[in-house]
């Protein structure tokens, strides 16, 4: 169970996750692609509606990145064979079709500025008290871009991105990277991330206390410093 909110611990460093815990991924996602198949016009190929595009894309998406996180995938097969077996399902083998949506992709999707409710009115609230800090997994550009069109770069004094230190959550090593670069210990910093693994485990491992985000209320065995379903509900302990 998470500790009561009375049960209060002076922090003086908080470090963020990006993508489902700050920048609405979902949404953002979904916004892109159904862009890029209106642009391609997949229901005119055999692809009978977008929601079920979406629904197959989806599963196959997570698919490479799991492989991407644990070595077994390189960035470009991401980008590219998620949309070309996504298009495979449907019967579509066009190599220059995938490559156009993986382009595309890449370019519409971190311009989506959707961030979760109450996001930015919580941040200017806990930039004044805190050292505010981002550790991200993803790549490079990507981040840098979402970071930058939702006017966020401003709140964080270090933004640590996976691909460009060379490790990615859960290790802790990233972790202690970002502590480092805070000129902080484990004891002053609390993780806050929405991936009971990358964040919450990864943060555990460097010694950090781990704020779970998880809006969607889903049953939680493991033990977490604190759980909350809102962004306004940081105010109660932070």
């Amino acid at each position: 169970m998470p500790n009561t909110f009375e049960t209060l611990k002076t922090y003086k460093h908080i470090f963020f996750d990006l993508d489902h815990t700050i920048w609405d991924f979902e949404s953002n996602s979904q916004r892109a692609l159904q862009q890029i198949f209106e642009e391609e016009k997949l229901g005119e190929q055999g692809v009978p509606a977008f929601e079920e595009f979406h629904d197959t894309y989806k599963p196959i998406n997570n698919k490479f990145w799991a492989k991407y996180h644990n070595g077994y995938a390189s960035k470009e097969e991401v980008r590219l064979k998620r949309f070309s077996d996504t298009l495979l399902t449907f019967g579509i083998q066009d190599s220059a079709l995938a490559e156009r949506m993986a382009e595309s992709y890449v370019t519409l999707s971190p311009k989506m500025t959707t961030l979760f409710p109450d996001a930015l009115e919580v941040l200017k609230y806990l930039q004044h008290k805190y050292g505010l800090h981002l550790i991200t997994n993803g790549f490079a550009e990507a981040q840098r871009v979402k970071i930058e069109n939702c006017g966020l770069k401003s709140f964080f004094e270090h933004i640590i991105i996976s691909e460009e230190v060379g490790t990615q959550k859960p290790d802790k090593q990233i972790f202690e990277i970002a502590m480092h670069r805070a000129s902080t210990a484990p004891d002053e910093c609390i993780m806050i991330g929405d991936n009971m693994n990358t964040d919450i485990r990864g943060a555990k491992n460097a010694g950090m206390d781990q704020v779970y985000f998880n809006p969607k209320k889903q049953r939680v065995l493991e033990s977490v410093t604190y759980h909350i379903a809102s962004w306004l509900q940081m105010k109660d302990f932070l």
